[in-house]
């Protein structure tokens, strides 16, 4: 399995904040980051409405992060753009393998619990500060 272009994005954008305190224009991050303009700014759209970065309008508008990098975890960010971490669809609710007692499916909440536990440990003063 392989995260996502846009959660690797989302998770980039949040680290450049976390490295570079004060606010920045979206073709700023877009550059430094790497990602295309228009993917960066819905990517970031997405990171305000999940209130982890702020957006500032006009002349000194941009963005930053609108909490401390020690209350942003990776499972926060990756969570805002690709919505809960899942191994299996059969973990949705609309989904139904049609099979009853499906042993498989205790354990991909299982695998995926654990996952997520772990994706949500790291926090982004942490992973900042690692590399």
């Amino acid at each position: 399995m392989v995260m996502t272009l846009e959660a690797d994005y989302a998770v980039r954008i949040v680290e450049y904040l976390t490295r570079n305190p004060g606010r920045w224009d979206a073709k700023t991050i877009s550059e430094k980051m790497q990602i295309p303009l228009r993917f960066c700014l819905k990517i970031l759209r997405g990171l305000v409405g999940a209130g982890m970065v702020c957006s500032f309008k006009g002349v000194k508008g941009g963005y930053s992060l609108a909490r401390p990098a020690g209350e942003i975890t990776l499972l926060q960010v990756i969570e805002s753009v690709e919505g809960p971490y899942m191994l299996s669809r059969c973990q949705k609710e609309e989904y139904s393998c049609g099979r009853e007692h499906c042993k498989l499916h205790s354990i991909y909440e299982r695998v995926s619990a654990s996952v997520r536990k772990e994706l949500d440990s790291y926090t982004f003063d942490v992973i900042c500060k690692e590399s």
